[in-house]
């Protein structure tokens, strides 16, 4: 426990209270010897980081539950099927600091049901850099991240649904498995669809427009 406070920076008592609080794990022991390794170290330093960002000492314990709960990184990325998505290794800390006051117990359990978040040993791994900067802009812009994460849950209804509907509609009529057009058309077909979607969502609440009742006057 010595040599490990001391790879941390920080007392022995200290280490020994993280352990009664249940922060870090036991360590392996061989009779009367307790082995200390990386993977406490790296807990060590998770948690410093995490006091830095003004969590509390509760919040980290929560953080970790919620973490050790959560699926394996290849249960969630399904190793072997494809994808386009790149998947992000971050530490809590740089999570933390992506989603700032956002990553409460509540909000990691969501994320981890939903499979955007797995743990990888000590680290955290978004299943897609894409949605992560997405989420992280829109919480940047004020919107809470329970309320993204609610939204993504409709949003992946949806886009189950509509991934069910371009493979059946390709696969009535070709023969292979995974039409190579099938992506770029889903894609084109989506964007398209959803750009014009905002067009007539926007015009809707736009000052500017007639009143629904009455034509506009000529100029």
């Amino acid at each position: 426990m010595e040599e490990l406070a001391k790879e941390a920076g920080i007392p022995v008592r200290t280490v020994r209270f993280y352990r009664e609080r249940g922060l870090i794990s036991p360590p392996r022991r061989e009779g009367r010897i307790a082995w200390y390794d990386d993977h406490h170290l790296a807990r060590l330093r998770t948690i410093a980081g995490l006091l830095e960002r003004g969590h509390t000492l509760t919040g980290i314990a929560d953080l970790a539950r919620t973490f050790e709960s959560g699926r394996d990184v290849a249960e969630v990325l399904g190793l072997g099927e494809p994808t386009e998505e790149t998947p992000v290794r971050m530490t809590p800390e740089q999570l933390a600091d992506h989603f700032e006051g956002e990553t409460t117990p509540e909000n990691l359990a969501t994320a981890l049901e939903l499979g955007y978040l797995a743990t990888d040993g000590d680290e955290i791994v978004h299943i897609s850099r894409r949605l992560l900067e997405a989420s992280a802009e829109l919480v940047r812009e004020g919107v809470p991240l329970a309320t993204v994460l609610a939204a993504g849950r409709h949003v992946r209804e949806h886009m189950d649904a509509l991934a069910d509907l371009f493979v059946n509609v390709l696969e009535a009529h070709t023969d292979a498995p995974e039409p190579p057009q099938l992506r770029p058309l889903a894609r084109a077909v989506m964007d398209a669809e959803l750009s014009m979607a905002l067009d007539r969502r926007l015009r809707r609440e736009s000052p500017d427009r007639p009143p629904a009742d009455r034509e506009p006057e000529p100029s």
